[in-house]
């Protein structure tokens, strides 16, 4: 079932792995969708860090999933594939993708398609998905975040960061971040931070220690890895739980085995790009019962730092590389 719709479409795709300049605008054929999955006209979609990964060469795409990156979009639905039920035509919603984000159309499966918030536009709808995911799946349910808890969230100016502490904030946690400027540091205060700690002049483990009145941390949401591994385990107190997204500082990490033991740490982590359909819809469910309703109330919203044309997906990723900015970068189509 499908509007009429044209043959062809512009996406953006990766002639091989590099710098920004590897990204440039193609013509594809426009994908159908297939049992329970529909078409997306993409309006908005989200620029992520796997996006970058994926440019580098650093993470291909799982099996069957477009070679196109981009992992997040929003728009009206325009073709439904066999079997679709609780979604029609015209329709618009923002979706998680395992790829194919960066285009004029993408295919999306029907669990992972959520509406756009009361109250939002296309391009904030975008940039949802992918941190929402993320940030519940590790922060609320690998990380068991409590209310009255703290948690130290890594890199707070982010998209990841930015949403954590929102949404740390909104059930009644208290949250520390770093960010690598005075600047960074004062919109994560202003997002909800206890405290903001710039990372190129302040010891995090020192500031932890100072704030929390020796205690520690009660969850580590990491996505730096290398030495900070190690660094984490000396910021979390007795029961704590470090959860790692990334490693943007490499793989391995020397770290002292017996804190883990003494302080009975969990340590864990997670991606989300490979996971299972059913898998992921599991964290959407979670995301109409518990988010959503944060996000249409106001409590929760999604901080846009500027966006792109779509054939412009290189300056994107250009900024994204220099991280310069407070946010979500989101592409416009």
């Amino acid at each position: 079932m499908t509007d009429k719709l044209p043959e062809q479409m512009t996406a953006i795709e990766i002639t091989e792995p590099g710098g920004p300049e590897m990204l440039h605008p193609t013509t594809r054929p426009v994908p159908r969708p297939g049992a329970d999955e529909v078409l997306i006209r993409v309006q908005a979609a989200g620029v992520n860090r796997p996006d970058v990964m994926q440019r580098k060469g650093q993470y291909p795409p799982p099996p069957g999933a477009s070679d196109i990156p981009g992992l997040e979009i929003a728009g009206p639905i325009v073709a439904l594939g066999d079997g679709v039920t609780g979604l029609g035509l015209g329709d618009t919603v923002c979706a998680l993708v395992a790829g194919g984000g960066y285009a004029e159309y993408c295919v999306a499966a029907v669990p992972l398609c959520l509406p756009v918030p009361a109250g939002l536009s296309a391009i904030e709808a975008a940039a949802l998905p992918e941190t929402c995911f993320t940030v519940w799946d590790n922060v609320f349910t690998r990380g068991r975040l409590a209310p009255g808890e703290t948690l130290l969230v890594h890199g707070g100016s982010s998209g990841i960061g930015t949403t954590a502490i929102q949404l740390a904030r909104a059930i009644g946690a208290r949250v520390l971040t770093t960010a690598g400027s005075d600047e960074k540091c004062r919109a994560c205060v202003e997002l909800g931070a206890a405290r903001a700690i710039n990372y190129r002049t302040e010891d995090f483990v020192a500031v932890v220690k100072q704030e929390t009145g020796g205690k520690g941390v009660d969850v580590v949401l990491d996505m730096v890895g290398g030495d900070y591994v190690g660094r984490n385990l000396n910021a979390l107190g007795h029961g704590g739980r470090l959860v790692q997204i990334a490693i943007q500082k490499g793989t391995k990490a020397e770290i002292a085995v017996h804190l883990i033991m003494v302080k009975q740490i969990t340590f864990t982590g997670s991606t989300l790009r490979a996971r299972p359909v059913a898998q992921k819809a599991e964290i959407a469910d979670a995301l109409r019962q518990n988010v959503w309703p944060l996000i249409e109330k106001g409590t929760v919203k999604p901080l846009i730092h500027t966006t792109f044309p779509l054939a412009e997906a290189g300056e994107a990723h250009r900024l994204m590389d220099s991280s310069a900015h407070i946010g979500k970068i989101v592409l416009t189509v």
